[in-house]
């Protein structure tokens, strides 16, 4: 089994849709590294829901794929936003997977949560700049993330050097 991380706008698609429908094509993705990754998905891999371009972002919750990738019919939808007219039935330029729901997460792990995690250095998600739909998540870094779902969210620092200014005064 591996692991992945699908990102999304939970705005226009969210976990909570997910759960309504049970399943969706992970489709409209044009970026061609993306596409390369979802071509190495297999059926039964597990993935991270992420929402992203919201506040904060972060992990939502849990989904599987449940359909190996294949051409993504909206590249030949004119209507579709994601309509590409380069590409072609016979040779498709982008591919799509299928998800299934498995779970949310019991609340919502933040991207400045898990950028504080030491075991998640390296993790694509975490690198500047990273805007990637769909990446990898090694097995180590999928047992942490899921390990921090039931533990309870850090505290902010407080900085009690301006404290105790305001008793030296």
């Amino acid at each position: 089994m591996r692991y992945w991380l699908f990102k999304s706008e939970p705005d226009a698609y969210g976990i909570d849709d997910l759960a309504r429908d049970g399943r969706t094509e992970w489709s409209g993705v044009r970026n061609f590294r993306a596409r390369n990754i979802m071509r190495e998905m297999h059926v039964g891999d597990l993935g991270f829901f992420y929402h992203s371009s919201t506040k904060p972002p972060g992990v939502a919750g849990i989904c599987e794929v449940i359909e190996i990738a294949h051409p993504d019919p909206t590249q030949f939808d004119a209507q579709s936003e994601y309509y590409d007219p380069t590409s072609r039935a016979e040779r498709p330029k982008w591919w799509c997977v299928k998800v299934g729901f498995i779970r949310k997460l019991a609340r919502l792990i933040p991207l400045e949560e898990l950028r504080g995690v030491t075991a998640l250095e390296g993790m694509p998600l975490l690198w500047r700049g990273q805007r990637l739909s769909v990446q990898p998540v090694t097995e180590p870094q999928w047992n942490v993330i899921v390990n921090l779902e039931n533990t309870p969210p850090p505290q902010p620092q407080q900085n009690l050097d301006g404290a105790l200014d305001l008793f030296q005064a």
